[in-house]
């Protein structure tokens, strides 16, 4: 197994020459890269044959990354966050600054903070928030662990992060839709 900061690297080198990941997340194993590369997001897409107006979910490592990213984020997205036992993505309006096929129809984004070290690190070397989008093709189940994973995902990466092989993921993060006028819709538990 390599460490932590090998993976950071290789990751990052893949990334940023618009190449696409499989990674551990603090979540299930997911399918990533940055979130500002349209071609990149083009990429998963067809990897995992869905639809692209089914939007993903893009990581990010803190408030300053968030405010690139969102002018305007409700008061009550900080208390979910702040109040939630488990990974929690919230559904935000109007994104800015990332690449445009990864935003919603309704001109929305998903977006949760992380502070799983690779991820965090990964986040901190780019600069840039994460697509995160679970490892198996769309409609089929999300993998909770390594071995799981189709060999179709596998060999349609440019990079698979050596970390956390042997991990059992936890289930999927809560989902909340939140509107700029305090609107709350509970999308997944």
């Amino acid at each position: 197994m390599n460490d932590n900061n090998t993976e950071i690297h290789n990751a990052y080198e893949v990334i940023k020459n618009g190449g696409i990941i499989l990674y551990p997340t603090d979540t299930v194993w997911g399918i990533g890269c940055d979130a500002c590369n349209a071609d990149a997001v083009s990429k998963i897409y067809a990897l995992k044959q869905r639809d692209d107006s089914k939007s993903m979910i893009v990581l990010m490592n803190g408030e300053k990354m968030l405010y690139n990213v969102f002018a305007a984020i409700p008061d009550v997205a900080w208390e979910i966050w702040d109040v939630s036992e488990k990974p929690t993505t919230l559904i935000l309006d109007n994104p800015r600054n990332v690449a445009l096929n990864i935003i919603a129809e309704d001109k929305t984004l998903g977006v949760r903070l992380v502070k799983e070290p690779f991820c965090f690190k990964l986040m901190e070397r780019m600069k840039r928030p994460l697509v995160s989008t679970s490892a198996n093709i769309s409609g089929m189940f999300a993998p909770k662990t390594f071995k799981e994973i189709s060999p179709e995902i596998i060999k349609g990466v440019d990079y698979v992060v050596n970390l956390n092989h042997d991990k059992v993921c936890k289930n999927p993060s809560t989902i909340i839709k939140l509107t700029m006028d305090s609107q709350v819709k509970i999308i997944r538990k």
